[in-house]
C-alpha cells in the first residue's frame, strides 16, 4: 500500500478526511468537476447513518480520500463528525497500548458490519481530535466513476 509504515510491528496509512457536507451531489460535483477526482464508493442512507460517498484519486483501498457525510438536519452533528480515519494492521494490539496509555475511547473496537471481519474504533488524539480507527479486511475495489 502506498504510504504505509510499519511502527512496533503495526502498520498504519491515512485511509480519509471526513466533512458533514450539506449536499452530497453537490460536493461530489466540486471534487470531480475542478480537481479531477474519481467517486471511489457510495453509500446510500440508512437508519444508522446518512448517505455517504468517498471522493479522492484511485481506489481507497491504496489512497486517501474524501468521506462526504450528509449533514444532519437536526442540527446536531455526531460523535465522529470531522474525522480522520487510520488504517491499522492490528486493532487488539493498538489499542491495548493505547488503553494503557489512557487515551480516550469513544468507541471501543467492534465489527464495521454485523459479522464483518473489519473492525472500527473511535478515540480523541491529545487535543480531543476525533480519529477513526479501522482494521480492514475486505477490499472497496475500483472507483465506482472515474473522471
Amino acid at each position: 500500500m502506498s504510504g504505509t509504515k510499519t511502527y512496533r510491528g503495526i502498520s498504519f496509512r491515512m485511509r480519509h478526511a471526513m466533512l458533514a457536507v450539506k449536499d452530497v451531489d453537490r460536493s461530489v460535483a466540486f471534487y470531480t468537476r475542478f480537481f479531477g477526482m474519481d467517486v471511489q464508493r457510495e453509500r446510500a442512507a440508512s437508519e444508522l447513518s446518512p448517505r455517504t460517498t468517498y471522493v479522492g484519486y484511485g481506489s481507497d483501498d491504496e489512497n486517501f480520500g474524501i468521506e462526504l457525510v450528509q449533514s444532519e438536519t437536526d442540527g446536531h452533528a455526531r460523535p465522529w463528525t470531522g474525522h480522520l480515519a487510520i488504517y491499522v494492521s492490528d486493532m487488539g494490539a493498538l489499542c491495548a497500548t493505547l488503553r494503557a496509555a489512557g487515551v480516550k475511547f469513544l468507541q471501543d473496537p467492534a465489527p464495521l458490519r454485523p459479522g464483518g471481519p473489519d473492525l472500527v474504533a473511535f478515540i480523541e488524539d491529545a487535543d480531543g481530535y476525533v480519529l477513526e480507527l479501522t482494521e480492514r479486511h475486505t477490499r472497496t475495489g475500483p472507483p465506482v466513476r472515474v473522471t
